[in-house]
């Protein structure tokens, strides 16, 4: 306060009050516009899923129950269920009869976690790959990766190692592998072993871009790893085999020249 004080104390000015309903341009300064209070647009509307699958594809997936052996297990024990009947299922059904039941023709499941009822899907290789379809290369689904997919299709459909086949479904997709980035990450960058002897490794950066003398010679360093030594040797702005050949015989030279150093 003391510093804002001998700051306008260099001003004659007088102060005025004024209500913050007057005073719009410093009263609106002076508020946070996140503590104002929203008014909800009637026009912005969340809209629920409302895709469905189509009358068609249930069709196919009653259709299909008769060839799926489990299939006809459960929908013989609904339509007349008893203890004896129960016996008949086969034992990985047995365990998990509770979690089904037959609605309009169709089995439903629900898995542990939830109370929501899936279609079962018959052990149908093209029917798969026709509801995987719709669910990861419909326009209305956009490709999404493993997980986004999964999730999309157990809201509606259900089959044995789901998973397994979503994960190589997506994998296999062609739109996917061409356009998405590889999700994996780069190994880190890890630093080379240090030489036991003196020139045992030796490191060369082409050094391009210089100022070229009257022979239009650019420089390579060579540099010792072991000492941190350097050779600058002139070398030409071509970029070939031929020009490394040439400068690694400069540098030999020049290791000759100066004699072999000790470490």
């Amino acid at each position: 306060m003391a510093r804002w004080l001998s700051f306008f104390a260099e001003y004659n000015f007088q102060v005025e009050y004024k209500p913050g309903r007057l005073n719009v341009v410093a009263d609106a300064l002076s508020r946070r516009p996140d503590y104002a209070v929203h008014k909800a647009d009637a026009n912005a509307i969340g809209v629920a899923r409302t895709s469905t699958p189509s009358s068609s594809l249930l069709d196919d997936v009653r259709s299909a129950y008769t060839k799926d052996a489990d299939a006809k297990q459960l929908l013989d024990y609904f339509a007349a269920p008893s203890d004896k009947s129960r016996q008949k299922l086969a034992k990985h059904l047995r365990a998990r009869v509770h979690r089904y039941r037959v609605h309009n023709g169709l089995l439903l499941y629900s898995a542990v976690d939830d109370n929501a009822d899936r279609i079962v899907v018959p052990d149908d290789h093209e029917l798969k790959l026709r509801i995987t379809y719709e669910y990861h290369d419909a326009p209305t689904s956009g490709h999404q990766g493993r997980e986004k997919t999964y999730l999309l299709l157990t809201r509606d459909f259900y089959w044995s190692h789901q998973y397994k086949w979503v994960r190589k479904y997506v994998r296999a997709c062609e739109v996917c592998q061409r356009v998405k980035p590889a999700p994996f990450s780069q190994a880190p960058l890890q630093s080379l072993p240090t030489p036991s002897e003196c020139w045992q490794s030796i490191s060369m950066d082409f050094v391009f871009g210089l100022p070229p003398d009257n022979k239009r010679w650019t420089h390579t360093s060579t540099c010792r790893r072991r000492t941190v030594s350097r050779i600058i040797s002139p070398s030409s702005s071509q970029r070939s085999m031929t020009l490394l050949g040439r400068t690694t015989h400069s540098a030999l030279r020049g290791i000759v020249r100066s004699g072999v150093p000790g470490p």
